[in-house]
């Protein structure tokens, strides 16, 4: 089996260990493994054409990211600042003991976890395409259910800045979904507040 390939099915095996699990296709998954093939599609999808490292990285997103819940730090910006600083230090470190294991050469390594700590966002392409993927896959999968639970206000501000992290490659990725109703009135409405001087 290509490094590749059983590189993508260690990070398959790590994120099958997720406890909670989510409704795909009828059946009940590992959400986070869900999280992860979601990626891998919608890569596929904006960048067929992204290099072996990037596909790695966007596989390992969320890599055991439950072991590392939210609630260990403070719910301020602060704290959140520092869970998701450490969350990208470990799906690094997490990624790169499989990628070791599957013969991967350190400097692969380190630019793989260069890419999950989201370095040089907005000057590196892949960093980009990585931060772009992810916000597709929370749009088309996860933003109806986040709608259901936040006041519109809230629902249209987070999505304004998800809208501001992303390239313009990505934005039209955004316009292209097929979004549910109230999702796409958000976006439309984030979009007008982005483009409101």
């Amino acid at each position: 089996m290509h490094r590749l390939s059983r590189a993508l099915a260690g990070i398959d095996a790590a994120n099958s260990l997720d406890p909670s699990r989510i409704t795909v296709d009828g059946g009940e998954t590992p959400a986070e493994l869900a999280y992860g093939r979601r990626m891998t599609a919608m890569l596929e999808r904006v960048h067929p054409e992204a290099s072996e490292l990037l596909r790695l990285a966007v596989r390992a997103q969320h890599i055991r990211r439950w072991e590392i819940p939210r609630t260990t730090y403070p719910m301020d910006r602060g704290g959140y600042l520092r869970w998701r600083k450490e969350l990208g230090r470990k799906h690094a470190a997490w990624t790169g003991e499989i990628m070791a294991e599957c013969g991967y050469g350190d400097d692969e390594i380190a630019r793989v976890g260069s890419l999950l700590r989201k370095e040089n966002l907005r000057r590196d392409a892949e960093t980009q395409a990585l931060e772009d993927v992810a916000a597709l896959v929370f749009l088309a999968h996860y933003a109806a259910d986040f709608a259901g639970k936040h006041p519109p206000e809230k629902v249209v501000d987070i999505l304004a800045k998800t809208l501001a992290k992303m390239s313009e490659r990505g934005k039209q990725a955004a316009a292209a979904l097929d979004l549910p109703p109230a999702v796409r009135h958000a976006l439309e409405a984030a979009v007008a507040q982005a483009d409101d001087p």
